[in-house]
């Protein structure tokens, strides 16, 4: 998730006269100025764009063969690793056994985990960071809106992406006054299954290394590691000095049954920039027979890892 907070953007109408200008060299400003990469990223979020190709049969990686499991053992169990579960390794049976289900979430299991909640505090930092998470808000990138109490749902359900790839949805829906925000992001294993790559918002163009590590009390934290920009041919990594890092700390309380979550997003120059804390409870359902709501997948899939 890193460096999304000031690349995200608005719509074309407000940019249109720039993108005719900058064409598809815009984008390459990244490693110009800070000021100059957020320009060429609006510029670049929001030209004309054709869908993106799908890759020759030979690029895509086969869906790889699961265990069966047997009948009398749960959905979760070790006998179906998820994405998260190979990603971590042994360290995911660390994880408190409720964490361990939800990050069980896979098609080889066939559950959908939904959460409903209330976020305590959504926050944002100083007032220079508002613009572009409105500007983010427009594809489902952050949200635009501080608030408290703020009614919380989280979908994160499996399926095969355009390219084959077993992807689970982590959509994220805070009903702010006014009107209800957005914060998508779909997560995929990297090909050689060391970590979960995050795309985020509708069209994918930010993608993120997360590192996941189980902490002693069983709860499960997050990291951000590079975080790149993709448009057409361009694939570079987003400079530090414009990017953020992400960390999410997870856990779950015995006593009254839910899932807390806190969220932190920091500029290593600029501070803190957006976040947010609360808890929720999860219910499961079988998503073989569920399936995949519309509007729940993005707009655009990106094929590169």
């Amino acid at each position: 998730m890193r460096g999304f907070v000031l690349l995200a953007a608005c719509s074309g109408t407000v940019y249109g006269a720039l993108v005719d200008a900058a064409g598809p060299l815009a984008p390459l400003a990244l490693y110009s100025t800070p000021v100059l990469a957020v320009v060429a990223t609006l510029l670049a979020l929001f030209a004309p764009r054709c869908p993106a190709p799908r890759p020759p049969a030979a690029a895509c990686a086969p869906r790889s063969r699961r265990p069966v499991r047997p009948a009398s053992s749960p959905p979760w169990s070790s006998g179906d690793p998820s994405i998260f579960r190979t990603a971590m390794g042994a360290d995911f049976d660390r994880l408190h056994p409720e964490l361990r289900r939800r990050f069980s979430v896979g098609l080889a299991g066939g559950e959908a985990c939904t959460g409903h909640g209330v976020m305590d505090r959504v926050w944002h930092g100083r007032g220079f960071v508002k613009p572009f998470l409105a500007l983010g808000g427009t594809r489902n990138i952050l949200v635009p809106r501080a608030g408290r109490n703020v009614p919380f749902m989280i979908e994160n359900v499996p399926y095969a992406d355009t390219f084959g790839r077993e992807t689970v949805s982590f959509v994220r829906t805070f009903d702010l006054p006014g009107r209800s925000r957005r914060f998508d992001a779909q997560m995929v294993l990297s090909p050689k299954g060391d970590r979960v790559l995050d795309y985020l918002g509708t069209h994918q163009h930010l993608a993120s290394d997360l590192h996941l590590r189980a902490e002693p009390d069983g709860s499960l934290l997050i990291r951000s590691g590079e975080h790149r920009f993709r448009e057409g041919p361009v694939d570079v990594r987003v400079p530090e000095l414009i990017g953020a890092d992400a960390e999410v700390r997870e856990s779950f309380d015995d006593s009254t049954g839910r899932f807390h979550i806190r969220v932190r997003v920091v500029n290593r120059h600029f501070g803190p920039l957006f976040g947010y804390e609360g808890s929720f409870r999860a219910t499961y359902t079988d998503v073989r027979t569920r399936g995949v709501r519309p509007g729940l997948r993005p707009v655009r899939e990106e094929a590169r890892a």
